[in-house]
């Protein structure tokens, strides 16, 4: 196995992300465009770089106005540093809350089919990834 860079980490998870691993929520409240890929992609790109690396998942409200639109998720690494690949989404004046730490759901997950087709395709250009943490 070739090692590899959180760069290089970050690069797959961008060239994999469309709409078909977007959230359907965000689907339906904006649609997905290339413009903006990490729209709709920070609970199963979270838990990706959970896989990787452990830690804390991290969650908080997001807000557009002061009015709740859903959550954010993204990671705290075991170092205790914050890492969010997903957070440019926010391109309309969306806000997020301070975090809290949220347990990874055991099992299948809500969004269990869109989770494995991201890793596929991040496993396609990095080659094979630690196993799901279930």
């Amino acid at each position: 196995m070739i090692p590899w860079t959180l760069i290089d980490l970050d690069r797959a998870l961008r060239a994999s992300w469309a709409a078909d691993t977007c959230s359907p929520d965000d689907l339906a409240r904006s649609g997905w465009q290339s413009e903006n890929p990490a729209w709709g992609h920070c609970d199963i790109t979270a838990l990706i770089v959970h896989d990787v690396f452990g830690g804390d998942l991290m969650a908080g409200e997001a807000h557009v106005d002061g009015v709740q639109h859903g959550f954010h998720m993204w990671n705290r690494l075991p170092s205790g540093v914050e890492l969010d690949l997903t957070r440019e989404q926010f391109q309309r004046g969306q806000t997020v809350s301070e975090g809290w730490v949220v347990e990874r759901p055991p099992g299948p997950l809500r969004r269990w089919d869109e989770y494995l087709l991201l890793r596929e395709r991040v496993m396609e250009r990095l080659g094979s990834l630690p196993e799901p943490a279930l």
